[in-house]
């Protein structure tokens, strides 16, 4: 990345390198992928290796793998009453995406409580499970996009099931980060975006446990995707995808390596600002992800002093049309609105290195001096 220190690879991936050379081959075919002469059936084969390689991420049927145009198009697919009246349970830390509710109407979406670590209340999900009328679809994510939480999917989809409820995932930050195998979380739709794994924006994949999981097309077309998702499918970024999932399949083992760096960081951050609060530090989340923030430093400010010294965070979530404001996450987790008006958010990925990390180090402790110089100048006024 140059003399930038790039760290928001929970907001988009870097592509890698052996992805855009995939993609800059398939640019080179002509074929449209219905076509039957040779150039359509290359064009033809490039998505269906692209379609292996997305389940082998997952452990799902190939045949069960649509592509789409990113996670939200591969949620909203997902997120369809099957009948009149049907209602959708989702968790209060969920993207925005799935917490609109897809196509389901405002008031037939209710939200599962979470704790203070953002994870959510399965007690609750059991006693909401158990009215009438049955919930017909459960929407639990496998890892936060803020906080880099895990939740316990596979808990609450026993759960949902028992009840006679559908389940879906927004594994989208888990997928190639940990272990996010579709039988061991026992879910019925799991949405995945290629770009968060170094991958091309503009494609995702909605997988399903079995073909017999109903899902209801967003429009008509062609009868591409097995008419689940219609039109022309885009080879060269389903090409990057499966490229990417082969790379991200091969990769899982070497998050004890981000793991450890991630943790460093922290230890150094609690050196350098002894009243930094990372949120969700006690439970088990992805081995890349770090959110955090430090009393008396407002997110802006600290984005705006690390951009200038060439270190690139979020705060928040960066599908939030790039705004810095309140997280609905912290606040369903119950963080204060002023602590929560700091957040930070760091995160690892493939091309990460500790001298990242030592630029982001270095630009937060000039960052906190100047703080420190203005509080003891307000102290002194005082």
């Amino acid at each position: 990345m140059g003399t930038t220190a790039y760290l928001d690879f929970n907001a988009t991936a870097p592509v890698r390198p052996a992805v855009a050379e995939a993609m800059a081959a398939a640019m080179r075919i002509s074929g449209n992928a219905s076509s039957v002469h040779a150039a359509g059936r290359e064009a033809r084969r490039l998505i269906e290796e692209a379609r292996a390689a997305v389940a082998g991420l997952v452990g799902a049927d190939p045949a069960n793998v649509v592509f789409t145009s990113g996670g939200t198009e591969a949620a909203a697919l997902a997120l369809a009453p099957r009948a009149p009246g049907d209602r959708l349970l989702v968790s209060a830390v969920e993207h925005p995406c799935v917490l609109a509710g897809g196509r389901f109407a405002p008031d037939h979406v209710e939200t599962i409580p979470v704790d203070g670590d953002g994870v959510i209340d399965l007690e609750w999900l059991e006693r909401r499970l158990a009215t009438t009328p049955v919930p017909a679809m459960v929407s639990v994510m496998a890892a936060n996009n803020e906080t880099g939480v895990l939740q316990p999917v596979a808990e609450a989809a026993r759960l949902a099931h028992a009840a006679g409820a559908l389940v879906h995932c927004d594994a989208v930050q888990a997928a190639g980060r940990t272990g996010t195998d579709l039988e061991s979380l026992g879910v019925d739709l799991l949405s995945l975006s290629a770009h968060k794994l170094g991958g091309p924006q503009g494609v995702g994949a909605l997988v399903r446990r079995t073909r017999s999981v109903p899902v209801v097309p967003l429009w008509g077309g062609g009868g591409q995707e097995r008419s689940l998702r219609t039109g022309t499918e885009p080879v060269p970024a389903i090409a990057g995808f499966g490229a990417a999932a082969r790379l991200a399949a091969a990769d899982v083992s070497g998050e004890d390596k981000i793991c450890e760096l991630r943790d460093w960081f922290e230890r150094s951050l609690r050196t350098i600002s002894p009243s930094a609060v990372i949120f969700a530090s006690g439970r088990a989340r992805l081995a890349n992800t770090s959110c955090f923030a430090v009393p008396g430093i407002a997110a802006e400010s600290a984005m705006i002093a690390l951009d200038l010294d060439g270190v690139c965070v979020s705060s928040g979530s960066a599908c939030s049309s790039g705004k810095v404001g309140r997280s609905h996450v912290l606040a369903a987790m119950g963080v204060s609105p002023d602590l929560a008006s700091g957040a930070i958010r760091m995160s690892l990925g493939w091309s990460s290195t500790r001298e990242d990390v030592e630029r982001l180090l270095k630009a937060w402790r000039r960052l906190e001096e100047r703080f420190a110089g203005r509080r003891q100048a307000s102290v002194v006024a005082a």
